[in-house]
């Protein structure tokens, strides 16, 4: 209580000082007053909690701007300033400061510190929290951005440097790192040719000096006309480069590199060059990576043609990777909409061409290029002019799949052409010819699922996945199980609801998670007039739910209906009470609690009151009643009459 009062008595000359103003009443100071003193009482206690020094500081940012708004709008003569006006913003900083001797070690509360001292405009102080951040958390690389940026909005092109090299020598590993530096380094270029150009300097001719000129001919005189050539040339970007392709060679740091290089202000011929020397670099140190094969590929394809490089690439070595690889990289730039149309008909038969080339060889074309040229030529189809006819998207589609039988990427394809094109015979053909092909795969059976849905035929469907290879039965009927339960909210009554529960109960052969869906779309569906019957129904399934085994999310899920939905508390807790007694489980009994705290937290804000001022109260703990404390007890005359008796003679001694 001693540091609270200490608290106190520091904010009476801030708050003198604003009521003084007029900047703020007598009852809003007192409004105030009681604010900070409970934010201080919270902070204060023996186990700390982040989130009180988080609400306290944003408290205090929002009374700083109300402050600045009312001074504004009232327009205070300009005098000396007072202690009002930075008192404030001070507060905040010694929040964060009080908050930072307890938690050390989070990194989110130093970059929250860092952004209010830049936002202050406290240069010095953001200085300082930057060097104790990287001081503390060495391995964290977003500190040394952080840090170089704000060494670098103040003029220190060196500390940042030094800073960024101090960070990529402890976070090699990192691509935002190395991102951040290549980065630095082309702003230091760009910085250089744009004040030259302002000062008309040449890199021919050092004559003509002017006065301007003379502000940095100290590091003018330390460098050469072929040093200076080089560094417009952008020799240490290079250098940036190779390091962080030695020390990190991945293709997430050269896709990075290129997007940053590609989008970055300079001019076309050093962006040109750095980007073949970001090129060449990837074909040296990820020869056989497919995404690097592709994001040569995309380059090559902005600047002369991308089509032979990565079909030749693929020709050379076709493994199913590569392959994968190559019918992405034509799948997105036929979908994007600013490219020429003859440019996406030419990269899809490109791939034909392709599928042709492998067909004729010993082994089979890689089924992903099938499908993907599936796909292209559905897309593609509403062209006026398209690749391929419906009829022979569909012979096509058919040939695909008798040459790759096992593969559900080009079955899946092809049943997109069918519904596309096909007749309703055909279709459903394709769906059970694809079924018996690829029985694991889900998507099919998803798909299948989808049209008996509009044609009624989803019972023959599970009861079809039911007989399915066993090995693959357990996912797929799952699948459609879930399915099957979606459309529960969608019947028309409760005793429909009910009657497709009974059948998934008795024929169905469900798990927990099939249940906890079900009970999930029950809970959330509109009762209507039937409201008994939907909780009659809702109860069932969570029995059913508890038999599969998943007792304490049941248990938890159907006390939570009754406390929030049906506002029955007692009941919710006898719910929980009996399983608990039973499982003995104590996470039931944490999350059970954390299910009330919330309860009471929201019914505070529907009456007006801030959960905040109520943290103690919400965190009780909550007590779990025996369910035989309900049962009615049978009361003993005896035992009541010789306790009467007792009292009687204690009376008569006193």
């Amino acid at each position: 209580m001693e540091r609270v009062q200490f608290q106190q008595e520091q904010m009476l000359a801030e708050l003198k000082d604003l009521g003084e103003k007029g900047l703020f009443s007598s009852s809003e100071i007192k409004h105030i007053l009681k604010k900070r003193t409970a934010f201080e009482m919270a902070l204060v206690r023996r186990i700390p909690n982040k989130n009180d020094y988080l609400r306290y500081a944003a408290y205090e940012m929002g009374l700083e701007a109300l402050r600045r708004k009312r001074a504004a709008r009232l327009k205070i003569p300009k005098s000396p300033p007072s202690i009002s006006d930075y008192a404030l913003t001070r507060r905040q900083f010694h929040i964060f400061e009080r908050a930072l001797q307890k938690f050390k070690s989070d990194v989110s509360l130093w970059l929250q510190y860092l952004r209010l001292a830049q936002r202050e405009g406290a240069r010095a102080l953001a200085g300082r929290i930057a060097a104790r951040a990287v001081q503390l958390h060495p391995r964290t690389p977003a500190l040394y951005v952080l840090a170089a940026a704000h060494e670098l909005a103040n003029g220190g092109m060196g500390a940042a440097r030094s800073l960024l090299l101090r960070g990529l020598r402890l976070n090699a590993n990192s691509t935002e790192m190395w991102r951040e530096y290549v980065r630095l380094e082309l702003g230091f270029v760009e910085a250089v040719r744009r004040r030259w150009d302002v000062l008309d300097i040449t890199l021919d001719s050092a004559e003509g000096e002017g006065e301007g000129e003379r502000v940095d001919r100290a590091e003018e005189q330390a460098m050469g006309d072929a040093a200076r050539r080089a560094i417009m040339d952008g020799a240490i970007v290079r250098q940036a480069i190779d390091s962080g392709a030695k020390a990190l060679p991945t293709i997430e740091l050269f896709q990075s590199l290129q997007e940053l290089i590609a989008g970055y202000p300079a001019t076309e011929a050093l962006r040109s060059a750095l980007l073949d020397h970001l090129h060449e670099r990837l074909a040296e140190t990820l020869p056989g990576d497919a995404s690097a094969v592709v994001l040569r590929a995309t380059r090559a394809l902005a600047l002369t043609s991308a089509e032979e490089l990565a079909g030749g690439a693929l020709g050379q070595q076709p493994p199913e990777e590569m392959a994968a690889a190559y019918a992405q990289f034509v799948e997105e730039w036929c979908g994007k909409e600013d490219v020429d149309v003859h440019l996406k008909l030419y990269l899809v038969g490109g791939l034909h061409a392709l599928i042709k080339r492998q067909s004729k060889s010993d082994k089979p074309p890689a089924a992903v290029l099938l499908a993907a040229h599936i796909r292209l030529l559905l897309t593609l189809a509403d062209l006026p002019k398209p690749p391929a006819a419906p009829h022979r998207i569909l012979r096509l589609a058919a040939r695909y799949t008798s040459a790759a039988q096992s593969d559900a990427r080009v079955w899946l394809a092809r049943l997109c052409a069918e519904s596309a094109h096909g007749t309703a015979d055909s279709t459903s053909a394709a769906g059970a010819s694809a079924r018996r092909a690829v029985p694991a795969c889900v998507e099919i059976w998803l798909w299948s699922a989808e049209r008996c849905e509009q044609e009624g035929g989803l019972d023959a469907l599970l009861a079809e996945s039911m007989r399915a290879d066993v090995a693959a039965r357990r996912d797929v009927h799952q699948a459609l199980l879930m399915r099957f339960v979606d459309a529960l909210d969608a019947l028309p009554s409760a005793a429909a609801r009910r009657e497709r529960v009974e059948h998934v109960a008795r024929r169905c052969l469900p798990g927990a998670a099939v249940w906890a869906r079900s009970f999930g779309v029950l809970a959330a569906a509109d009762t209507g007039v039937d409201a008994d019957e939907h909780e009659a129904l809702l109860r069932d399934v969570y029995e059913y739910w508890r038999g599969a085994g998943d007792v304490e999310e049941a248990t938890l899920s159907w006390a939570r209906w009754l406390l929030e939905r049906k506002g029955r508390g007692d009941e919710a807790m006898r719910v929980v009470a009996r399983v608990h007694g039973a499982v003995g489980g104590a996470a039931l009994a944490q999350r059970w609690a954390a299910v009330v705290r919330q309860r009471e937290c929201d019914n505070q804000r529907e009456m007006g009151d801030d959960p905040d001022e109520t943290d103690d109260l919400n965190k009780r703990p909550i007590i779990f009643i025996s369910p035989s404390a309900f049962r009615p007890q049978t009361f003993d005359r005896a035992a009541d009459r010789e306790q009467r008796q007792k009292g009687l003679a204690k009376a008569d001694r006193l």
